[in-house]
């Protein structure tokens, strides 16, 4: 473990390879496709399910906050090998916030270049993500893009995305230099990450693939605060931890250059009320 500690601390996310057995992937897959094929709108269907549809991602969007209405979906967010795993990353047991399913059925869209941080807003410290593959992920099915060490960046300001390759409109600009590496994963394979960890994904090009994936999100246990779309947020053993909800309008990082370098300079964050900008 210490050394996959070491990598962490360097590159801001791990793979812990076969963490789960293809048995048990095998049932969260046939669960999830179960539930989602129902056509049944589940709590956090914020992007409705539309069997017709020509887009992918409406036939087959993404599940939120599942755990709080599905027992499977809990027992995955509180199993102990995944707290085991975050422990060891964080230095204390984590505080569980979220689960999310992502289908992502061949043509869909990525996700463009984003830090989980922006949206979860802990203070203090971070979050951390424990991401499942439940099909295995190459770059032809959309596996995940990440930006090695960009862990250790502040949250970045945002600027618009192309919405015919991500399903979100917002992403981070990088700097001259860096490049998202994929990270290539066999179900059952966990990846763990940062929540400053700049990372994202490509459409899905294959012909006929799933690229599937169970997530967690996680935050520091010594969490002051955190987004209110998180709440309520609960210990490992299920138990809930009433937290201060954590507001928006922080600043945020931009590049600029420094002594010939890429640097990055923090400035007020714009948010968007009435569609204009303030500060």
């Amino acid at each position: 473990m210490q050394s996959q500690i070491a990598e962490y601390q360097d590159k801001g996310y791990v793979v812990a390879r076969g963490l789960f057995s293809q048995e048990e992937v095998a049932r969260y897959r046939e669960h999830f496709m179960a539930l989602r094929e129902s056509g049944v709108a589940y709590p956090g269907d914020s992007a409705g399910v539309d069997i017709g549809s020509a887009d992918p991602l409406k036939r087959y969007p993404r599940m939120i906050h599942m755990h709080r209405w599905d027992q499977l979906s809990l027992d995955w967010m509180l199993d102990e090998r995944i707290g085991h795993w975050l422990t060891a990353f964080m230095g204390t047991e984590p505080y569980a916030v979220q689960t999310m399913l992502y289908f992502k059925p061949a043509g869909g869209r990525g996700q463009a270049l984003h830090q989980d941080q922006y949206y979860l807003k802990v203070q203090p410290g971070t979050c951390m993500a424990a991401w499942l593959a439940l099909d295995d992920c190459d770059e032809e099915n959309g596996c995940l893009q990440v930006v090695p060490g960009t862990h250790e960046l502040p949250v970045l300001c945002t600027v618009e995305a192309d919405t015919s390759q991500s399903f979100t409109d917002v992403t981070v600009p990088l700097a001259e230099g860096m490049e998202p590496a994929p990270v290539l994963m066999k179900a059952g394979d966990v990846l763990f990450f940062n929540g400053q960890l700049i990372h994202g994904s490509f459409p899905n090009s294959s012909k006929g693939r799933f690229r599937r994936s169970l997530i967690g999100h996680y935050i520091v246990g010594d969490a002051e605060k955190v987004a209110k779309y998180y709440h309520p947020a609960l210990r490992m053993d299920g138990s809930e931890v009433r937290l201060d909800i954590a507001e928006g309008g922080s600043e945020c990082g931009v590049w600029v250059e420094k002594d010939g370098a890429p640097a990055v300079a923090l400035q007020a964050a714009k948010v968007v009320v009435g569609g204009k900008e303030t500060e």
